[in-house]
């Protein structure tokens, strides 16, 4: 029964050893271990802490960059508007300028034509009248070949002109 019950010796020099050894840990050993957990917690607290800090700045950073994103697609889709618009003002004018134009062309043939025209009706008059006093001459030089012919012909001019 030595094995399950110490003697009371064994138990007296146990406790006094015991309390040596507590009264030695508690001059050189607690206050290291003590100073070394209080650093361990400080530094986890404040690593905690950071961490902390670094969440809330990570969702201040995409709260943000949401934020430039939508800017951003805003201002896109305010740039192609502005492209549109443009382009179709610019289709406009171009077209306007090409009817302008068109018509200035046609107007301008249509000058030209009736320039034209009315250089052929006064050609085409200029060749009637120069045929017609041909004919005029022709035909009175072969009436009035004789001088009798002439005197009648310069009678009835007289007559004429008594009348007038």
């Amino acid at each position: 029964m030595d094995l399950i019950i110490p003697g009371s010796g064994l138990i007296i020099w146990q406790i006094i050893g015991f309390g040596i050894l507590l009264i030695i840990l508690g001059k050189f050993a607690w206050k290291p271990i003590l100073s070394a957990l209080d650093e361990r917690e400080t530094a986890i607290e404040g690593a905690l802490k950071a961490a902390e800090n670094a969440r809330n700045e990570m969702a201040n950073l995409k709260a943000e960059n949401e934020k430039l994103l939508q800017e951003a697609r805003l201002e896109r889709d305010q740039i192609l508007k502005s492209a549109n618009e443009t382009s179709a003002k610019m289709i406009e004018e171009a077209k306007a300028e090409a009817s302008k134009a068109g018509a200035k062309m046609i107007e301008d043939a249509k000058a030209v034509i009736e320039t034209e025209k009315k250089a052929a009706l006064s050609e085409v008059k200029n060749q009637v009248g120069m045929l017609a006093l041909e004919v005029t001459e022709k035909l009175l030089r072969k009436n009035l070949e004789g001088d009798e012919a002439q005197k009648e012909l310069v009678e009835e001019f007289v007559k004429d002109l008594k009348l007038n």
